[in-house]
């Protein structure tokens, strides 16, 4: 099964498990005979070949230059004393209008634009060439016939743009300090707040990526017997539910979302993502039981109060609310294992060359 649609299932599982997917079986997991369904493979060391975590130096000069550009004031800094020229990021405001009415999306102020950019119709870019901050223009413009929105494609419109101040190209520390991030009073500690906040995301990405690898391998490694079929239809039921709040909140069908996201129907989706996630939790329990890994009650309620108390509930039982004591067991015991298999794998990291 492609690494896609396994992650796509993980996210599912991560709602599912902890909505009733135990709570009504015959027996819990951490009681089944699961070596009966399973044969475990290799699942110290596994190996996987990942990429290492990186900052794309593009993506961190952009961010650094957003979040000082939108600090950039006429006060502060912004140029005044020159007219605008192609290339030039302009702080502006602009009113469009058709046969003298606004129109829906076409009004705003204080918008940055680079001249050149191409991010707004033809004519209205080029139309700011030569203007200088503190005039005001009408722009006399006609909209694509293929533009987005079916009211305006093809239409005459006139914008009135002034233009306010252009923004420098050098960078001062004066205006990023003026950000208000704590720390932050120049523009390579700016630079570096940004990298910061690159390298953590990355990271969590990465350490994402890495677990789905891992678990993926985990599981070519296995080889399984017929699981339960009540395991398998108390996994579809939930499954079911979750996605279609899920497509609901997006706007679509649930077999919509399910082919644009991992190109089956719901109904293929549901079978083959609950057969694996049953697999999953065999395999996870099986793992579990040899390494010492499994939940007992105290840990269990451990947690949970920890849980509790960081979420604002009063008692462990006001925050499980209608979910099974076993669900969360069975959830903790999946990061535990998954923790335990990524901790002993053997990353392959390119070098990028």
């Amino acid at each position: 099964m492609n690494r896609k649609v396994m992650a796509g299932m993980a996210a599912v599982l991560a709602a599912g498990i902890l909505g009733g997917c135990g709570s009504d079986t015959e027996v819990p997991l951490k009681d089944m005979d699961v070596d009966s369904y399973v044969t475990l493979g290799e699942y110290k060391g596994i190996e996987v070949d990942i990429d290492p975590i990186t900052v794309d130096e593009t993506e961190l000069e952009n961010l650094v230059r957003e979040v000082y550009n939108n600090n950039v004031t006429l006060e502060n800094g912004g140029i005044t004393d020159r007219a605008v020229e192609n290339g030039d990021t302009v702080n502006i405001d602009y009113e469009g209008k058709r046969d003298g009415v606004a129109f829906d999306g076409g009004t705003a102020q204080g918008s940055l634009l680079t001249i050149g950019s191409g991010r707004f119709i033809d004519g209205f870019e080029e139309g700011l060439i030569g203007v200088t901050p503190g005039e005001t223009v009408d722009l006399n413009l006609t909209f694509p016939e293929n533009y987005s929105s079916a009211d305006l494609a093809g239409q005459d419109v006139v914008f009135t743009v002034t233009v306010n101040f252009i923004l420098p190209q050098e960078m001062e520390d004066a205006v990023a300090a003026s950000v208000g991030i704590e720390g932050v009073g120049t523009v390579e500690e700016l630079r570096q707040y940004a990298y910061d906040y690159l390298y953590a995301n990355a990271e969590n990405s990465y350490n994402t990526e890495l677990q789905n690898a891992v678990l993926d391998a985990f599981m070519q490694n296995c080889v399984f017997e017929e699981v339960p079929q009540y395991m398998v239809e108390e996994y579809e039921t939930v499954t079911r539910e979750s996605l279609e709040t899920q497509a609901e909140s997006y706007g679509m069908d649930a077999d919509t979302m399910t082919s644009y996201f991992y190109g089956m129907d719901v109904d293929t989706f549901v079978s083959t993502y609950s057969e694996e996630a049953v697999r999953q939790d065999i395999a996870m329990q099986a793992v579990a039981n040899r390494e010492g890994l499994n939940i007992d009650d105290e840990e269990l309620n451990t947690t949970l109060l920890e849980y509790a108390n960081n979420a604002g509930y009063d008692t462990v039982e006001e925050y499980v609310g209608d979910t099974s004591l076993e669900d969360y067991r069975d959830y903790l015991m999946y990061e535990k294992v998954l923790a335990f298999l990524t901790e002993n794998a053997v990353v392959n990291q390119s070098t990028g060359q």
